[in-house]
């Protein structure tokens, strides 16, 4: 007897690697159910855990690979290979005169008065960075044509030199890129096996050293990314997907593994940007478009700021002490996370971070060899998290140990256990809220004018002291915070951005211009939106401009209006700069020019997302989901008081509960202090709030 059809392929899985935690989300869209587990990450291969992860969820719910449509992955590969330095042995070709470009840097030191600052080592060393005759001048045309000879003989000592991969880097590619075009094809024939990539490609914008610094980040990025992903995909064949997994970029948006393959430099805020655009999705349905993003995880701290459902977008950062010239989130990173270590400094003061005990060891708790106290034994001592175990009763807690390190900390500080527990968690909330008034307060926002929703696997924990630092009155922590990142990749489409270089005054002789250089951009997309099969109906685009003062240093990014640039568009784009000038510098100057610095287009393919849908009221009382009190020690209580505990699956809307008390779940804990409540919404969110006065 013939064995019955198997349906279509329709489940959809994200999947976000964080230092401590792999995170798994599975989505089946016949049925609406959402699945969410974590495992411990495996640092030396995060494809093990990421696999290993969608098999046991895949088993545990009834299903096979051959039931998964798509797989989205948030990747840490390429942040942590930045972190650490390593990164594949990379060259640079380079005009002649400029390969020490990317090692002179900006005049600008990120510590005035620090002597013994040291600067990132370049991604190419300069015995690697070769210099060729060719030049492009300022307006595009050829001033010198590329020596042919010399960039093969340049491409011979690399090949030599033993490089995996090479940065081809020319002045004004991004106006004319045919030179680097042409170099591309001669290094193919003379180095078949490494990696190549042009800044015309990359980072196709003004400003040499950026657009070198970009390009070279991505050449030592590139074999790190291909050797990943060429140990993922044989993994998820094995486990019988077919489908080639999607990753995040920076921008919030999701490109295929090719892409990020050939891209890499787009991914190096992969994970967080996942979180991000999960949050926005939430904050949505829920009616609250104005939103600061906390996402705290075993390592980091991530923050970002939501304004009227959309994230602020960057288009140059510095990460890690490299200057990179990519669309990407606006999100700050401090290294305040639960496995975030606690020492004393030279001068007798506690220090939290950034250093982390990470997965392996982990915390002292977790009993895998580490001694040295982190935020999450802090936690564990004082009693706000479980003294016996997480993770549902999957990993046990040893609470004694936490407590010796923690004790053996407080010697030092002549303070008791306790005192020095909560000490670790002031310093770690005052690291915090330092990170958000970056992204609020330094950018004009008032951070009491937005709603703070914390997730990650901490991010709960600290999220009421953290919001009573910044004057933050509501607090929401989503469903399953803890996967919030993973989550977010199930309502997130795929996104990409292009951009071009343009040096014009914002006036009417340059609209021949403006509307030639968005026609190319647009013919880009569209072949990307080919490329990823994306239907017609479901594609999107969005144009905008780079802007600033004539003779500013730096530009507001600016929409521009759909349809034919005309005066209108012009006066379009010209409101629309003083307005975002008034938010970030206080004032607009009528009287000064203003240049256009470059085109950009964003382009969107829309995919099924995961449903996020209204839940009835609850027709059980709220004691039902009431499971036993736990003393713990809150310094706004006073001391020691017996919180009670609540288990949030058993938690339904318009279920509240006043504070002080603890909430428990698989994937985090939420913290309620006295002088606030929770209410549960119908989207199944915790809001906090503090109690009226």
């Amino acid at each position: 007897m013939a064995e019955p059809a198997r349906a279509p392929a329709a489940l959809r899985i994200g999947v976000d690697t964080g230092g401590t935690f792999t995170d798994v989300c599975l989505y089946d869209p016949a049925t609406g159910a959402l699945s969410v587990w974590k495992l411990s990450s495996t640092a030396h291969d995060p494809s093990e855990a990421i696999v290993a992860g969608i098999v046991q969820g895949l088993s545990g719910n009834g299903h096979a690979g051959a039931d998964v449509a798509y797989v989205g992955h948030g990747t840490t590969v390429a942040t942590n290979a930045l972190i650490q330095g390593r990164l594949a042995r990379a060259g640079m070709i380079t005009t002649a005169g400029f390969r020490d470009v990317i090692e002179i840097r900006r005049q600008t030191r990120p510590a005035l008065y620090d002597l013994q600052v040291e600067k990132p080592r370049p991604p190419a060393s300069r015995d690697l960075r070769l210099e060729v005759p060719e030049r492009i001048r300022f307006d595009g045309s050829v001033a010198a044509p590329l020596d042919a000879d010399a960039l093969r003989t340049a491409a011979r000592r690399l090949r030599e030199a033993g490089v995996d991969a090479v940065a081809i880097c020319f002045l004004f590619a991004h106006l004319a890129p045919a030179h680097e075009q042409q170099a591309l094809a001669i290094l193919r024939e003379e180095l078949p096996d490494a990696f190549l990539c042009a800044s015309h490609e990359v980072a196709p914008e003004y400003r040499e050293y950026e657009r070198f610094s970009t390009t070279t980040l991505n050449a030592a990025l590139g074999p790190v990314m291909r050797f990943y992903l060429g140990r993922l995909a044989p993994r998820l064949r094995a486990a019988g997907i077919t489908h080639a997994p999607h990753l995040t970029q920076s921008n919030g948006g999701v490109i295929s593994s090719e892409a990020a393959a050939r891209l890499p430099v787009r991914t190096v805020l992969s994970g967080p940007a996942a979180g991000v655009m999960g949050a926005i999705a939430l904050g949505t349905v829920a009616g609250l478009p104005d939103i600061i993003t906390f996402d705290m995880g075993g390592t980091s701290t991530d923050v970002s700021l939501i304004n009227g459902g959309r994230a602020v977008m960057a288009t140059e950062a510095e990460v890690h002490g490299h200057a990179l010239k990519v669309s990407m989130l606006d999100i700050h990173t401090v290294g305040a996370g639960g496995g975030s270590i606690a020492r004393v400094d030279a001068g007798g003061h506690l220090k939290v971070g950034p250093a982390s005990a990470g997965a392996d060891p982990g915390p002292v708790c977790y009993g895998l060899g580490n001694e040295e106290p982190t935020v999450t034994d802090a936690n564990v001592v004082l009693g706000i998290q479980n003294p016996t175990h997480l993770l549902g009763g999957r990993m046990s807690i040893d609470r004694a140990a936490a407590e010796r390190a923690i004790a053996r900390l407080a010697d030092r500080l002549g303070l008791d256990t306790m005192r020095t527990a909560q000490g670790i968690l002031s310093v770690v909330t005052a690291n915090m809220a330092k990170a958000i008034r970056v992204i609020s307060v330094e950018r004009g926002h008032d951070p009491r004018d937005y709603v703070l929703m914390a997730f990650g696997g901490a991010g709960p924990v600290h999220a009421a002291r953290l919001a009573r630092e910044l004057e933050i009155r509501r607090v929401l922590v989503p469903r399953s915070p803890g996967i919030l990142c993973a989550m977010g990749l199930l309502l997130t489409d795929l996104r990409t951005d292009f951009a071009a270089g343009r040096m014009v005054p914002l006036a009417p002789a340059s609209l021949p211009g403006l509307g030639d250089g968005f026609a190319a951009l647009q013919a880009q997309a569209e072949s990307w939106f080919e490329g990823e099969h994306i239907a017609p109906a479901d594609r999107a685009t969005a144009r905008r401009a780079d802007m600033r003062y004539e003779g500013q240093a730096h530009e507001l990014t600016i929409a521009c209006p759909d349809g034919a640039l005309d005066d209108v568009a012009l006066a379009s784009l010209r409101q629309g700069f003083e307005e975002a000038h008034r938010q970030v510098y206080g004032y607009i100057a009528p009287e000064e020019p203003i240049r256009i610095v470059a085109l950009r287009l964003e382009a969107t393919g829309c995919v099924p997302k995961a449903a996020l849908p209204v839940h009835p009221p609850a027709t059980t009382p709220v004691a039902d989901a009431h499971i036993g009190t736990r003393e713990a020690w809150l310094p706004e209580a006073g001391g020691a008081v017996a919180c009670a505990l609540y288990d949030r699956a058993g938690l339904g809307p318009g279920h509240r509960i006043p504070g002080p008390a603890i909430v428990e779940q698989m994937d985090s804990t939420t913290l309620i202090l006295p002088g606030q409540s929770a209410l549960v919404d119908p989207w199944l969110n915790l809001l906090v709030e503090e109690d009226a006065a």
